[in-house]
């Protein structure tokens, strides 16, 4: 188990590292702004008006948790 931990993490090594190098840069930020774009997609489905649906993905960024349309 030991040799094939060691081998897993010798081929991910650069991976490992590179994240070290942009000092713990993470696409988590994005992927909860992605899911809450997805989410009101969801919640306005059925709506004509598309502009508000913009209006609405461009004021996410003010909410914290909860959608509300």
């Amino acid at each position: 188990m030991l040799i094939k931990f060691s081998k897993t993490g010798a081929s991910h090594r650069s991976g490992i590292l590179a994240y070290f190098d942009f000092d713990g840069l993470s696409t988590g930020p994005l992927e909860g702004t992605n899911n809450k774009i997805k989410t009101l997609h969801k919640m306005a489905y059925g709506f004509r008006d598309i502009e508000f649906f913009k209006l609405k993905i461009m004021a996410l960024h003010e909410t914290k948790n909860a959608l509300v349309i």
